[in-house]
Parts: C-alpha cells; structure tokens; sequence
C-alpha cells in the first residue's frame, strides 16, 4: 500500500496554479472529483485504494454481460417452448377431433349398436315371415299352381333359415356366448 500524501499534497498538474485558479477548482465540485480520481493527476495511494473496487467493478461488468447472455438464451428457450406448446396443443386438438371421427365411424360396429341391428333383424325377418304365412293363407282365392307353391315354400323356407340363425345369434348373445366384447 501507497501511503496518505497528507493535506499539503497536489496534483502536479496545479502546483504551478495561482491561488485564483485554485480558489476557482475549489469552488467547481466536478474539476474536484475529475482531478481527484482521474489516472494521471491523483495520487498513487487513491489509485492502490480503488483496485479492489475497479476489480469488483470489472466482476461486475463481466457478470452483467454474462446475464445479458443468459437473458437472450432464455428468452430464445421461451419462444421455442412456447412454439412448441401451441404445437402440442394444435396437436391434441387434432388428435380429439380424430378420435371423436374414429368413434363415430366405429360406432356402428359398436357391441351395443350390433345388438340392436341384429334384435332388430330378428324382428324384420320374424315379420317377413309373417307376411309370406299371411299371403299364402289369404290368397286370391283360386288354387295355386304347383309351380307357385313350390316357389312360395322355398322362398318360405329361406326366410325361416335366416330367421332361426338371426335368433339363435341373438339367444347366444344374450347368454354371454358372443367373444370378446364383455
């Protein structure tokens, strides 16, 4: 350490300085600090004083700079986060909207949906049944040719075939004898 010059010490710079001039450097508070503080006119020990505030100062500047860095990096990471957050979301939305597409494709092959189909095939074909026992009792009163007759029993028999199967299918369901949707 540089040792306090004591109070009869000045710059060189204003030794040669009338006593007006130096009244005058008094009187102005910024000349005083300029000429205290600046490199080439205070006193060594000011200097040796100061190195641990320049280097706190350097630390300082060099810590913000590192920030700044850190700021633009993190305000990069937030934008690209946030890019990629309105991505997913557009995503899911994409994804709902295709799920509830999917569904209501696949709603009529639906375990219930095909329940009620084949109830309602039951039904159809038992009434198609009906219609042809009903048509062949009421007749137009004449006699049917053999011919007709066949045809109306195979025709008759068909319908029956498809109205047992559709029953017995329905039967098996309703036992729980369908695979692999309950």
């Amino acid at each position: 350490q540089v040792p306090d010059p004591g109070e009869q010490w000045l710059p060189k710079i204003l030794e040669d300085k009338s006593k007006q001039d130096l009244a005058d450097a008094l009187a102005n508070p910024d000349l005083l600090a300029s000429l205290a503080h600046s490199s080439s006119t205070a006193h060594p020990s000011i200097a040796s004083s100061q190195e641990p505030l320049q280097a706190a100062l350097k630390e300082n500047i060099a810590l913000a700079s590192h920030l700044n860095e850190l700021e633009a990096r993190l305000t990069h990471l937030r934008s690209s986060t946030q890019a990629q957050l309105l991505s997913a979301h557009a995503l899911e939305r994409q994804w709902r909207q295709k799920q509830s597409d999917m569904d209501r494709a696949l709603a009529p092959f639906s375990p219930s949906s095909l329940y009620q189909r084949l109830s309602q095939g039951v039904q159809e074909q038992e009434m198609v049944c009906s219609a042809l026992e009903e048509s062949f009792l009421e007749g137009d009163g004449g006699t049917a040719t053999e011919r007709e007759v066949v045809e109306w029993v195979r025709r008759y028999r068909e319908a029956k075939k498809v109205y047992y199967s559709r029953r017995e299918r329905k039967e098996r369901w309703d036992e729980g004898r369908v695979g692999g949707w309950r």
